[in-house]
């Protein structure tokens, strides 16, 4: 089965397994990649020092058996990625079906209570490896366009320096559409103040950040992504359906309101309750118009069309977010992260981190949709 849409290049899909090759997840030791990402950092530049990375080597790790044996099929066997992904997500499926079923027949016994609690512990059991299963595809996208995730953050900082070389802006560009770019490029000028025309001492100028605000940054990013992807699908099925003369709904035109601002993307995310429990409503059905350019068609969304796009659709994905920005600029010995703790960074290196949350939740998106047609998530 195809799932999403993926510009330039393949999306990745289920496809139909071979007899049992993966049948139970082990621990690998994981091999590193021999091209790694260069992450500088100096107080004067005359002493520079780096972190390299390469392979897995990621902010967060598989916390899952499943998960741990994912990354190393990911690494060693890249072919059968997809199938073995595929494999766990119907293991699990199983199991969890299997324990639900034993609680229904048990109600009214004695056992009752005992094959609750069983169902209970085998349901988190399972949300636990899904999200691995879920960062793995999206991982397997980013190792596609030939993209290392930064590193975490603590272990790349030094003397409150962070560069990142190089950029990749090209790879992480690519995944998107010319108009979802534009608008990518447009969300880069409102977060980070970076412009289209920039030069080079322009892109490579210093300028200081708390590493809270970078963390709320990169977590509204993903946010935006993932409306996006979500946006653009919807475009291009409106597209589909209107070449097709076929009729859909149509949205009243208002003004992007204020709500998707890059202060209240913050506060969507640092606020999970809001992700959680924010409604998507109704859309309503009638005759369509000729969709606009993408641009256009997303001024046009109400309120609730907004939180349609904009909203993750299972708890798994909401997780998956959490942990990782979380991962990626806590410290990797409390896991706390340093609010007051000023980086000093170029523009250029901003940008890419704003490009690499964008793409982390489109193809978070991607994985939510390809996993839920065959494991049923959580819904958010």
């Amino acid at each position: 089965m195809d799932c999403c849409l993926f510009y330039g290049r393949p999306s990745f899909s289920f496809a139909t397994l071979p007899s049992g090759t993966y049948r139970r997840p082990i621990d690998s030791g994981l091999r590193l990649d021999r091209r790694p990402l260069i992450v500088l950092g100096s107080a004067s530049g005359s002493s520079a020092r780096k972190c390299e990375f390469g392979g897995l080597n990621a902010p967060l790790e598989p916390r899952t058996p499943a998960g741990r044996f994912l990354s190393g099929v990911l690494l060693d066997d890249r072919v059968s990625f997809q199938f073995a992904a595929r494999e766990q997500l119907e293991m699990l499926a199983a199991e969890r079906d299997e324990a639900d079923a034993r609680m229904l027949l048990s109600l009214g016994s004695d056992e009752a209570s005992l094959h609750r609690r069983i169902a209970e512990l085998k349901r988190d059991e399972c949300q636990a490896v899904v999200e691995d299963v879920m960062y793995m595809l999206i991982y397997h996208k980013f190792s596609e366009i030939g993209v290392y995730l930064v590193p975490r953050i603590s272990q790349c900082v030094y003397n409150g320096r962070l560069e990142i070389f190089p950029s990749r802006d090209w790879e992480l560009e690519s995944i998107h559409s010319i108009e979802a770019v534009e608008m990518v490029r447009e969300h880069l000028n409102d977060v980070v103040g970076w412009r289209a025309n920039s030069n080079v001492r322009e892109s490579w100028a210093i300028t200081e950040i708390e590493r809270l605000r970078l963390c709320k940054l990169y977590a509204a990013s993903i946010l935006y992504g993932y409306f996006l992807k979500s946006a653009s699908l919807r475009h291009g099925l409106e597209w589909g359906l209107y070449r097709s003369n076929f009729s859909i709904g149509d949205c009243t035109h208002v003004p992007l309101p204020e709500t998707f601002s890059l202060e209240s993307k913050l506060v969507a995310f640092s606020q999970s309750s809001n992700l959680r429990s924010a409604s998507v409503g109704h859309v309503s059905y009638g005759p369509v118009n000729k969709p606009k350019n993408l641009k256009r068609y997303v001024m046009g969304f109400d309120k609730e069309t907004i939180q349609m796009c904009a909203k993750p659709k299972s708890t798994e994905a909401v997780n998956l977010i959490e942990r990782y920005t979380l991962a990626l600029f806590g410290d990797k010995n409390t896991g706390l992260l340093e609010s007051d703790e000023i980086i000093s960074t170029s523009f250029a290196s901003l940008k890419r981190f704003v490009l690499e949350a964008v793409a982390f939740g489109s193809f978070l998106l991607e994985a939510e949709n390809c996993v839920n047609a065959v494991y049923t998530l959580e819904e958010n």
